[in-house]
């Protein structure tokens, strides 16, 4: 199973990107999605979560500028960020907990990251 994150890049303040990540591989079925971020020295946080029915979760620095949305027949799982600001630089990260089997139980799988610089 392999998830891949595409979409990051360089942009002003204000700007907008839209981060997309796929899911590959062998899966049986995909609970929750999300992004979380990692600013250069900074631990990683989340920045947002989606269910498998649609519920998300942003975290504050984000609300009412980032939207998560997911497609499930794809496996595919978005991030539109709008307004960005310097302080929205990162390495971002799509994470996805799932099954390989029915069998089996539920294990997060994590991208390879893609980077969002934002300049002032």
């Amino acid at each position: 199973v392999q998830l891949q994150a595409s979409g990051g890049g360089l942009v002003q303040s204000g700007g907008s990107l839209r981060l997309s990540c796929a899911a590959f591989g062998s899966i049986f079925s995909i609970n929750d999605m999300g992004w979380y971020r990692q600013a250069p020295g900074k631990q990683r946080e989340l920045a947002a979560t989606i269910t498998s029915g649609g519920r998300t979760n942003y975290a504050d620095s984000v609300k009412g500028r980032f939207t998560i949305s997911r497609d499930n027949a794809k496996k595919m799982v978005y991030l539109q960020m709008n307004s960005l600001k310097p302080e929205d630089t990162a390495v971002y990260y799509c994470n996805a907990e799932l099954q390989t089997d029915r069998l089996l139980g539920w294990k997060d799988y994590w991208g390879q990251g893609t980077l969002v610089t934002v300049s002032s």
